[in-house]
Formats: structure tokens, sequence, C-alpha cells
């Protein structure tokens, strides 16, 4: 072999190495997708994921439908107590913080209930430092306290007495969670619930229903 020849299979060899380390290195900083806003619609849920919440007709929500609790004006109690609620499962991304919106019908009221609050619980969450929180069936919950004022409303699922960030949801993992919405007063109704990694991580939304 000449060293002409070799001089020139060298370069090639070294035009490809490169090459191909650019695109190694090109795929790698490829930054993943943003992770999607979670919409859930009520209408959607089959009746197996309702326990003692009713299917109730309203043309404002998506397909017709919401669900809601009788108003009998007794008292209801937070989680871990099993009161009626909804059970329904997502898929969420790891690492992230969610804000929970709930798309509330604050109903009339009577007794002791004002039908205008909701508890919300998740499998998986954690807080900011890792820790477990808000799992189903203890006394970590966020709270969706609705206005006095009856009819619908975007209402933040928060921590009571807690800083705006103590609200966000973290997961420990990617893929499917659990989440237990459980009422708070009787007569109280939902058509949507909404966990948001970025367009409604501040702000509620501003239209009655977020399209999927």
């Amino acid at each position: 072999m000449t060293k002409f020849r070799a001089a020139c299979i060298a370069v090639v060899s070294a035009v490809v190495t490169l090459g191909f380390v650019s695109l190694v290195a090109s795929q790698e900083q490829k930054p993943e997708a943003p992770p999607a806003e979670v919409v859930v619609y009520t209408s959607e849920l089959p009746k197996s994921a309702l326990f003692e919440f009713e299917i109730w007709s309203d043309s404002a929500s998506p397909g017709g439908k919401m669900v809601g609790t009788p108003n009998t004006g007794d008292m209801l109690h937070p989680p871990p107590e099993e009161d009626p609620h909804v059970k329904f499962k997502v898929n969420v991304q790891s690492g992230v913080p969610y804000r929970c919106w709930i798309h509330m019908k604050v109903g009339a009221p009577k007794g002791f209930s004002k039908a205008n609050r909701l508890y919300v619980q998740f499998s998986n969450a954690v807080d900011a430092a890792n820790r477990e929180v808000l799992k189903p069936g203890t006394a970590s919950y966020l709270t969706a306290q609705g206005p006095t004022q009856q009819g619908w409303k975007w209402v933040g699922c928060d921590v009571a007495g807690g800083k705006p960030s103590d609200s966000l949801v973290y997961f420990r993992a990617s893929g499917e969670v659990l989440v237990h919405v459980q009422a708070g007063m009787e007569g109280v109704a939902f058509d949507q619930l909404l966990l948001s990694p970025a367009q409604f991580l501040e702000k509620p939304p501003s239209e009655a229903i977020v399209k999927k």
C-alpha cells in the first residue's frame, strides 16, 4: 500500500468517525418532548369509577355530562374517611411539577353543606424533597375549595395553609397513577380534572372546557 493511499484511507476513516460522533452527540442533545397536559372528562369515566357519585346532565359540560353527589345537608369528612369519591387512572411524567385544577359546579347550600369542596389524592406522588404525599387512604390530600356562589368555576387543588409551591404535585416514576377525588361537601359536582405541567401551572384555564 502506498503512503498516498494509506493517507487517503486515514482521512476517510476520520471523516466517517467524526460524522458518527456528531450524529450521536446531536441525538443525545435532542430535548425530550415536553410533558402533555393531562385532561380528564368525567363523562368518559365508567360507572364503576363512581362511589356514591351520580352522573348528571349539563349542556355546558364535555359530552353533556358531569358527576355529583346528592345534597341531603349532611356533613362529610376528609380522607382517610371513605366518603363519596371518584377514582380513575392517568399517565404522568416523573420529575415534573404539575398543578391540579378541577372544573367544579358549586351547588345549592343545604344544612351543613355549602356544596363547594372536593379532596384530591394521587398514588406515587411525592413532594419537592421526594417524600411520599397525597397517597389515597391517608390523611394527606389537596383541597379544591370552591366559592360560595353557585355555578361553574375552575378551582385550584391546594395544600391547606401552604404556599403556592406546596400545591405542586410531583411523581416518583413515569407511567400510570391513580387519582382519587372525594366529595368534601354534599351537592358538589365536577366535569373535568386537569393536571398541568406548563400551560396552566400558575393560572387556571379561561375557557370552560380544556381540549385534549
